[in-house]
C-alpha cells in the first residue's frame, strides 16, 4: 500500500510529462530556495520574539509558539524536499519512491499542524472575547498544552495515513477535515464580530458612566486586538492553502492534465509561502512582537562587527581606532 503514492500519476508528472512541465519547475524551484530561507529565519526570530513577550497571555503564547514551530519545520524539512523534487524535474528524471513517500508524509504533518494552529488561535479568541472574565479560569494552561500535544498528534496520523489508506480516501478525509476546519474558524469569526459590536456598546457606556472599570476596558481592548490582529492570519491562510484543495478537488474528479498540474505545483509553493508570511502579520498586527524583534535586531552581533571607526585626535596627529 506504501507504494500507492509513488504511482500516482493523476498528482506526480510522468516521464513524458517533464519537458511540458520545466518552466514551471524553474520557477517554483526559485521561489521555494527564497522561501525556504524566509520560513526559516523569521519564524526562528518571530519565536524567540513571542517567547520574551510577556504582553501576550500564556494561553495564547504557547499557541503561538507551536503554530509558529509548525512554519519553522515546513522550511527545515518540507521545502527542501519540495525543491529536490522540482531540481529532479528539471534534470528529468522522476524522484525516488523514498523521497516521495518522506515528502508526503512531512508535508501533511507540518501543514496540517501549522493548518490547525490557526483554527485553534481562532476558537481560542472567540473564547477570550466571548467569556471575557471567566477567560482564565476554563482556558488554563494544561488545558491549552493538551489541545497542542493532541494538535500534533492528529497531524502524525493523517500524514502516515498514506502507508494505509488510498488517496482517493486519504484525499476524502483530509477534504472534510479542513472543511470542517474553514467553516468552525469562519463561524467562530462571525460570533467574534457580533460579540465584539456588543462589547463596543458596553464599552462605551462603561466608559461614560464609570472611570472605576477602566483596567476591565483596557484588557477587553486588548484581546478586541489580539483577535483582529489573528483573524488576518486567518485570512492568509485562506488565501494560501485554498487553491491546492481546488486543484485536488479538480484533479480527482476530472482527471489530471498538463495545466493542473502545473496549478498543483504552484498551489504547493503558495501553501509553503504561508509560513514565511506569518510572522509578517505578527510583526505587522501585534505591536509588542514588533517592538521584541526590532530588539533582536539592535542586538545582533552584525550591530558590533561595523568597520571600525577613525576619530583623529585635532590636538595631535595621533589616530584613535573605536570598535
Amino acid at each position: 500500500m506504501s507504494n500507492v503514492i509513488c504511482n500516482d500519476s493523476a498528482i506526480y508528472p510522468i516521464s513524458t510529462e517533464l519537458r511540458d512541465l520545466l518552466s514551471t519547475f524553474i520557477v517554483n524551484c526559485i521561489f521555494n530556495n527564497f522561501l525556504t530561507h524566509t520560513s526559516i529565519m523569521l519564524n526562528i526570530v518571530t519565536i524567540y520574539a513571542i517567547y520574551k513577550t510577556s504582553a501576550i497571555a500564556k494561553t495564547l503564547k504557547t499557541l503561538l509558539l507551536s503554530l509558529a514551530c509548525s512554519d519553522v519545520a515546513v522550511g527545515l524539512f518540507s521545502q527542501p524536499l519540495y525543491t529536490f523534487s522540482l531540481i529532479n524535474g528539471l534534470r528529468l528524471r522522476n524522484t525516488g519512491c523514498i523521497t516521495k513517500q518522506l515528502a508526503t508524509i512531512l508535508s501533511y504533518l507540518f501543514s496540517t499542524a501549522s493548518f490547525l494552529g490557526v483554527v485553534a488561535v481562532s476558537v481560542d479568541r472567540f473564547l477570550a472575547v466571548h467569556l471575557h472574565l471567566r477567560y482564565q479560569e476554563l482556558v488554563t494552561h494544561k488545558r491549552v498544552v493538551v489541545v497542542v500535544i493532541s494538535k500534533w498528534l492528529y497531524s502524525a496520523f493523517i500524514s502516515f495515513m498514506i502507508f494505509w489508506v488510498l488517496p482517493g480516501t486519504r484525499q476524502l478525509i483530509n477534504s472534510v477535515a479542513v472543511a470542517l476546519g474553514f467553516i468552525v474558524t469562519l463561524v467562530v469569526y462571525i460570533r467574534i464580530y457580533l460579540t465584539v459590536r456588543r462589547h463596543k456598546n458596553q464599552i462605551h457606556s462603561m466608559q461614560v458612566q464609570e472611570v472605576a472599570h477602566s483596567d476591565e476596558i483596557k484588557n477587553l481592548i486588548i484581546i478586541i486586538k489580539s483577535t483582529v490582529s489573528l483573524f488576518y492570519v486567518y485570512l492568509l491562510l485562506l488565501i494560501c492553502y485554498l487553491p491546492f484543495f481546488i486543484c485536488s478537488a479538480l484533479i480527482r474528479m476530472y482527471g489530471s492534465s498538463i495545466a493542473l498540474k502545473q496549478f498543483f505545483l504552484y498551489s504547493m509553493t503558495l501553501i509553503f509561502l504561508n509560513s514565511s508570511l506569518n510572522p509578517v502579520i505578527y510583526c505587522w498586527k501585534m505591536r509588542h512582537v514588533r517592538h521584541a524583534i526590532i530588539d533582536i535586531l539592535r542586538k545582533m552581533p552584525w550591530k558590533r562587527n561595523w568597520p571600525l571607526r577613525i576619530n583623529y585626535n585635532r590636538s595631535s596627529s595621533v589616530v584613535h581606532v573605536d570598535n
